[in-house]
């Protein structure tokens, strides 16, 4: 484990704001870095992607770099341009958004 692991899991461990925007920051690259991914698994460049969804490359490197905040819908459509679709799960997450059960 390196040491920017070390500590950010410390520091998660008793901060739980900086718990929270870790695990936001980490999700944002998580779907940007799939995104990628799925790109390349289908033999794809940004530029084949961008004539497909009738862009420039520009906007796709932006929603592989910061995706984050991509809509349902331009997921759907990039997704559709490479051959894939889309799979959208939900489950419970690591607290509970309960106020009964905070106690």
């Amino acid at each position: 484990m390196s040491d920017l692991a070390k500590y950010s899991k410390a520091r998660a461990s008793h901060d739980s704001e900086f718990a929270d925007g870790l695990e936001a920051g980490y999700a944002e690259f998580k779907v940007g870095a799939l995104l990628r991914q799925a790109r390349e698994k289908a033999g794809l460049t940004q530029e084949q992607v961008a004539e497909r969804l009738e862009t420039k490359k520009s906007s796709i490197s932006r929603i592989e770099n910061s995706a984050g905040s991509i809509r349902l819908s331009t997921l759907e459509r990039y997704a559709r341009a490479i051959g894939w679709q889309v799979n959208l799960e939900l489950r419970p997450g690591r607290r509970s958004s309960n106020p009964r059960e905070s106690g």
